[in-house]
């Protein structure tokens, strides 16, 4: 009998079928298995000193949310998938090996570890096999780009105003209304939740954070969907016309699009995010804040291909410090500036945090606690349920000083933050519930007001 041609699709974060170019074929194979790797080094402690995991708990629920419903997915299409947990490289050369495909498509990945896995089982794959390699995370493809990788632009200004002139963004392809049948002789397999740790099956967020993500697909377009069209029948100011007014908000569901985490994992392409808002401009109109909704999705490209520039550098090239008590301070909430611990309690209690928090406690940490900007870099890497390495390491750069940004040295006054972003202190005293009954004006300072019962924080910024 004949083997059958068989294609192996090696999953990222590309967890989606719709506008997934792996899912697409010129010519379709006769079989196809389709699989996703987690990488045991990323079960690994974060820190040397540290027993917590690279993937915290709100990460994994996450993630693991978002494979069950691509297998659900996959199934109705006449397909499965098969999860498996180890070394990505030598995981898949098994599975080359047992099946012997004529392909193995995978999506191309920036950053180094994966990249390397890449060229490792492309290294170990036997004669006959093909290793697809496919532009699919990404506005704009890299081949695409309006300018070869030695004439990189020097900031992001420079790289949105060249890709904007120059480059249209694709339009997302649907889902496959039917997928190749599963290879007869191929494993099927999905390790329960609870095999990698226990605290992440029983995790759940603090519903002060006021939004529940869920990991999937389905769960993805819905808050596209929502985000972009619920709140005008209700004559909500949140939305679309209103994104860059309410971006910079700290509290509630709906002052941030919160697609982020979707993109992170693939549950939603960005092409999809661009293609949704171009249908909500094209019923409305532009205006400035649908505009800045795809200006952040640009952000988001110019890290994924700055990265691939960075290599390793992306991540320092050191081994990350040991972890001293001011990082510990910071990271538990417990700095006495109440900005950033309520900040850093969100963190750890939900997964999320504000770009506006975001900003504030990784200057903080830099600048004013004078810690190492890897030290924050890996912890939010550990806590983000939308992390993503890219833009994550490459922001941190930013705040260390070792960024692509020729603005080296901003520091953010906390103070004069809080002052401004949290006038009443309703957001410091939703996370630290001992300033409730302080008056609003003494909320962002009780050491000065109360100090026998509030200690001074361990750095001042400039008030």
């Amino acid at each position: 009998m004949t083997q059958p041609l068989t294609d192996i699709i090696w999953l990222h974060d590309d967890l989606r079928v719709a506008d997934n170019l792996l899912l697409h074929f010129a010519s379709p194979p006769e079989a196809m298995l389709v699989v996703y790797v987690l990488d045991e080094r990323k079960l690994a402690p974060w820190h040397p000193d540290d027993e917590g995991m690279r993937l915290g708990p709100a990460r994994i629920r996450f993630l693991w949310q978002s494979v069950m419903e691509l297998r659900g997915q996959l199934l109705r299409l006449g397909s499965d998938l098969l999860v498996k947990i180890g070394s990505p490289a030598d995981e898949m050369a098994a599975l080359c090996q047992a099946l012997r495909p004529r392909r193995v498509r995978v999506s191309h990945s920036p950053c180094a570890d994966e990249a390397a896995d890449i060229d490792a089982l492309r290294a170990q794959l036997s004669a006959g096999t093909e290793l697809d390699v496919i532009d699919n995370n990404t506005l704009i493809d890299a081949g695409s780009l309006p300018f070869a990788w030695q004439e990189w632009p020097g900031s992001f200004s420079a790289f949105r105003r060249r890709v904007e002139k120059d480059n249209e963004i694709p339009a997302p392809l649907a889902a496959p209304v039917t997928l190749p049948p599963w290879p007869d002789d191929a494993s099927r397999g999905f390790p329960p939740l609870q095999h990698l740790c226990r605290e992440s099956a029983n995790w759940q967020a603090d519903p002060r954070g006021e939004f529940d993500y869920g990991g999937g697909e389905a769960a993805g377009h819905a808050r596209l969907q929502d985000y972009l069209w619920a709140h005008e029948a209700i004559g909500e100011q949140a939305g679309p016309a209103y994104y860059k007014q309410t971006r910079n908000g700290l509290a509630g569901a709906d002052f941030s699009t919160r697609f982020s985490a979707w993109l992170s994992r693939g549950c939603l392409s960005p092409r999809q995010v661009h293609q949704a808002v171009k249908d909500w401009e094209a019923s409305h109109g532009q205006c400035e804040s649908s505009y800045w909704i795809t200006f952040e999705l640009l952000w988001r490209d110019y890290f994924h291909h700055a990265a691939e520039l960075d290599g390793a550098g992306l991540f320092g090239r050191r081994a990350l410090p040991p972890l001293n008590d001011a990082f510990n301070a910071w990271r538990a909430g417990r700095t006495g500036i109440p900005f950033i611990d309520a900040a850093m309690i969100e963190l750890s209690s939900t997964g999320f945090l504000s770009n506006r928090a975001r900003q504030n406690v990784a200057s903080y940490l830099v600048k004013d606690l004078k810690v190492d900007w890897r030290l924050g870099a890996a912890w939010f890497e550990h806590c983000l349920i939308d992390f993503d390495a890219p833009s994550n390491w490459g922001n941190w750069r930013y705040v260390g000083g070792t960024g692509r940004d020729p603005r080296r040295n901003r520091y953010f006054n906390v103070l004069g933050q809080a002052d401004r972003y949290d006038p009443a202190g309703h957001y410091v005293a939703r996370w630290l519930p001992a300033l409730v009954d302080l008056p609003a004006d003494q909320r962002h300072r009780p050491w000065q007001k109360a100090p026998e019962h509030f200690a001074r924080p361990l750095a001042e910024p400039y008030d």
